[in-house]
């Protein structure tokens, strides 16, 4: 038995459909409702999102620059918006494996105003916020088919079947997805979004820019001895214990009630196949520095996502019949402020003033107004005059450490040349071209393995569904990426969903796939060497269920 594709779906018709509950999707719906109320129309908006609630999948690190939110909300404060901690002291740190040496702090990483936040906290004040304006919010409904007009326009998308089994059979949990239809959708997927790729494919959205390129970011919160936690201190590393060779680094920031987050990001470009992020991270809190912070603590979230690093030119082209993009899922990320939330929320306000005007006119087609707009707005020149940074760091640590100071202090973005971005997956070299790296066990007080790290991030997934992490053709699982690379994928995923098992005499080596540990960071989606490994979304409600991250 298969599911009878004639089955008819629930049809809910909106002018303004948006995919995704982040900051991007929640601004863009709350500016579309704002304006109306000042132009005295109807706009009817939806808001859908594949976690179980708002803030489910949200994870950032996060220092708020709150430049957006004050447009979008001069009241925040007498509104209550969760913005506690204002940073008051910024460390730069150069790390080596034993010693902590102070730099500069570079002029972009001035947090001077800005404020230490849970993302998950914000997302759903904003949320609230939303709803009280008359905006629908559904969570726990996760967009996975685009659906086109007669014209081959965006109609709007189809939540997911519920009920599938593994066989690919329904069971007797079944229930038909909802097509949700809308004159324009948003999409604000965040970094990697599977529907955001169908587009970008459908309308050739990447002609002529370069790859997008990211970072992966691991990330833990802990609660560490009051004597040690100094509320508003900011800290960021570089160096140690990654090499020269591999973009990353280090955030530290002490919020509310004796809180830590702490993190690690790495740039998914690193060439070496014997790489795990996550075990860099374990890694980097064994310091003599941060492992004095932590120890007396205790640890009580952890979480990953991947971010989009590639900067200006690598933004695809933003409008298309009957939709846009917003957020990171554009990639609207100022890497070397090391934020995107203030960037994010901004394009997705600057979209909804583009929309509520297209709203007006009968036809509304394809929204080329908006990125008029954000060229005209502040985000565009704050990503313009730090679009070489990143990029330069393929010149190695010291070669970009040099640029970027000469670029960001002496010619303050002003350079008549754009460096240009390569994509992720062609980085890594052969096993056989690299050295393997010697990883130390978790001691289970600072440092743990990823099974008790999945633990910290609430993962539920329906274990009776097709697994989200499909294969396009599973022979190169075996025979490029084990018998090429050693299979980086069991390294590069901070789940533990990849593995190599064989039978009981070490022959016959297979893939396995632990879809159900999935905290849907995409990374696989992207590091793999051959592009084989496609993410696409679970049933909705599935996935990590972050609490403050």
């Amino acid at each position: 038995m298969t599911v009878p594709d004639q089955t008819p779906r629930e049809v809910m018709s909106y002018d303004v459909l948006i995919v995704g509950a982040g900051l991007a999707g929640l601004s863009c719906a709350i500016r579309l409702k704002q304006l109306a109320q000042q132009q005295q129309r109807e706009v009817s908006v939806c808001v859908i999102e594949k976690g179980s609630e708002v803030g489910a999948h949200l994870l950032s690190g996060a220092v708020l620059e709150p430049r957006a939110l004050n447009e979008l909300f001069p009241n925040w404060k007498e509104l209550g918006a969760p913005l506690n901690v204002p940073v008051v002291h910024d460390d730069f740190i150069f790390l080596t494996k034993k010693f902590a040496l102070p730099l500069p702090n570079p002029p972009t990483m001035n947090n001077h105003g800005n404020f230490i936040i849970s993302i998950g906290r914000l997302g759903k004040w904003l949320a609230a916020q939303a709803e009280g304006l008359g905006v629908e919010i559904y969570a726990g409904f996760a967009g996975a088919e685009v659906l086109y007009d007669d014209n081959g326009a965006v109609a709007g998308v189809a939540t997911g079947d519920v009920g599938i089994g593994k066989d690919g059979n329904p069971t007797d949990r079944f229930t038909r997805g909802v097509e949700l239809r809308a004159r324009q959708t948003v999409f604000a997927e965040g970094c990697r979004g599977s529907l955001t790729k169908l587009v970008s494919e459908k309308f050739n959205l990447r002609e002529g820019v370069d790859p997008q390129v990211y970072g992966i970011g691991i990330k833990e919160i802990w609660e560490v001895d009051p004597a040690k936690h100094h509320a508003g201190h900011v800290q960021h590393t570089i160096g140690w214990p990654v090499d020269a060779k591999t973009y990353g680094g280090s955030f530290l920031y002490h919020w509310e009630n004796n809180l830590v987050s702490i993190g690690f990001v790495i740039g998914l470009d690193y060439p070496n196949p014997y790489l795990s992020p996550f075990e860099e991270f374990q890694r980097f809190k064994q310091h003599p520095k941060i492992r004095k912070l932590l120890e007396g603590g205790k640890r009580i979230s952890y979480g990953a996502r991947a971010l989009s690093e590639g900067g200006m030119q690598s933004i695809p082209r933003l409008t298309f019949p009957g939709g846009l993009l917003v957020g990171d899922t554009a990639g609207f990320m100022n890497v070397p402020k090391i934020k995107g939330c203030h960037t994010a929320m901004k394009s997705g306000m600057v979209a909804a003033e583009a929309l509520i005007d297209a709203l007006a006119t009968e036809g509304v087609g394809e929204v080329t107004n908006y990125r008029k707009r954000l060229e005209q707005s502040w985000l565009w020149p704050e990503l313009h005059s730090v679009r070489n940074i990143r990029p330069s760091f393929h010149f190695g640590l010291w070669g970009g450490m040099i640029y970027s100071a000469l670029d960001s202090m002496v010619l303050r973005g002003h350079t008549p040349w754009t460096l240009h971005n390569h994509a992720d997956h062609d980085a890594l070299k052969p096993a056989k071209d690299s050295v393997k790296i010697d990883y130390p066990k978790p001691d289970g007080v600072i440092s743990f393995d990823r099974l008790s790290s999945v633990f910290l991030a609430n993962v539920h997934h329906e274990e009776d569904q097709p697994s989200h992490l499909k294969l396009r053709d599973p022979s190169v699982a075996i025979e490029t990426n084990l018998a090429v690379y050693d299979s980086p994928e069991s390294r590069y995923c901070p789940a533990g969903v990849y593995e190599i098992v064989r039978d009981s005499d070490g022959s016959n080596p297979r893939l396995q796939i632990n879809a159900s540990n999935c905290v849907h960071c995409k990374t696989c989606d992207i590091k793999d060497p051959k592009q084989n490994i496609e993410w696409c979304v679970p049933e909705g409600g599935g996935g990590p269920n972050y609490q403050d991250m």
